[in-house]
């Protein structure tokens, strides 16, 4: 068994999300956003280290990560946890961080998220993004609608992911994972091989290039569900991203593009609960109106707050609202929902 099983351990039984291993130091995990130390660990050497990170990758893992200084890859722990990696150099010599990804894949209503999200599963065509920071639990609510959607429709889903990361079993839909750098080149290798094979739902786990937006961008217009993730805490910085990604004599094509194919975006941030015993998901969540292809495509993003405060009834809300929501519930404190707002000034 490799030795930093026996650290996994302690991070389930804590109930942390990620295990940090850093050179000089001893083995850290994160519970509910805040990074606590093992106390009863050593230090970590580099004898430690370089051995208990090559055990896990495996020797030609090794030697890419020995040559270049990065890898990621995803490790099982036999049927208990499956954990995104992360190993780096730094400073002081090695590091590394482990995620886990949860066995069992969360339903929407498991996770507390708002009914609307579930009226995805409905949509035959177009964009759909869900946005955050790092660590706001965007692949556990994109795991959440594409279960739901496998246990519903019958469908033909492809992820394309880095690594992947929740693993579906096909039930009345088929699931096809892709990983980058093992089963295809690229994201925009994926999507161009993904485009071809007579895809409903193509799942791209980061957005990260001009090229890839504009494969997952002609992938929605030619008829295809494309859900993707960007670092962006809003709405209308999601949209605007996206625009700013391409030179000026393109950007009005892509508004076009965007206008006519964007479906709907949940911009998401985990909060920590008022007891600090757990973390809730605070969304904003922009859905398709008449308004919002003429919104897109004038370049107006700041119209987009109001557009969603007009159709709260629909299932829209801001994200200082929804903050706000959770504060008068008693589920989190003042001090967080300030911390996590994003107009501070109206906020307070």
């Amino acid at each position: 068994m490799p030795k930093v099983d026996a650290l996994f351990k302690t991070l389930m039984d804590r109930g942390g999300s990620d295990l940090h291993l850093e050179q000089g130091q001893r083995p850290k995990i994160r519970v509910n956003g805040k990074l606590t130390e093992i106390a009863e660990e050593p230090l970590l050497t580099f004898e430690s280290m370089s051995g208990l990170l090559s055990e896990l990758s495996g020797k030609d893992s090794w030697a890419h990560f020995e040559k270049n200084g990065d890898l990621d890859f995803a490790y099982a722990w036999e049927t208990k946890a499956r954990f995104r990696a992360n190993y780096y150099r730094q400073f002081f010599g090695l590091g590394a961080v482990f995620r886990i990804i949860p066995s069992n894949i969360k339903s929407l209503d498991d996770l507390g998220m708002p009914a609307k999200l579930k009226d995805f599963a409905k949509i035959r065509a177009g964009l759909i993004l869900v946005t955050g920071p790092t660590g706001s639990g965007k692949s556990t609510t994109l795991a959440a609608i594409i279960d739901h959607i496998n246990a519903t429709q019958t469908k033909k889903i492809i992820t394309i992911e880095e690594p992947v990361e929740f693993i579906h079993k096909s039930k009345q839909s088929i699931i096809t994972h892709r990983e980058v750098g093992e089963d295809t080149a690229s994201f925009a290798s994926g999507l161009k091989t993904a485009i071809k094979s007579d895809v409903d739902i193509i799942l791209v786990g980061e957005m990260r290039d001009r090229e890839t937006i504009e494969l997952a961008l002609t992938a929605a217009e030619m008829g295809i569900l494309v859900f993707g993730t960007l670092h962006t805490n809003s709405a209308a910085k999601t949209v605007d991203r996206i625009v700013d990604v391409f030179p000026l004599n393109q950007k009005n094509r892509i508004r076009t593009v965007l206008a006519n194919t964007l479906r709907g975006i949940v911009a998401q941030q985990l909060v920590v609960s008022a007891d600090k015993s757990k973390r809730y998901a605070a969304q904003e969540i922009l859905l398709r109106t008449q308004a919002l292809g003429a919104i897109i495509q004038s370049g107006e993003t700041v119209k987009l707050t109001s557009e969603i405060q007009l159709n709260r009834q629909n299932g829209m809300i801001l994200m200082d609202d929804c903050l706000s929501a959770l504060v008068q519930a008693g589920k989190i404190t003042k001090e967080e929902a300030f911390l996590k707002a994003l107009d501070k000034s109206k906020f307070a």
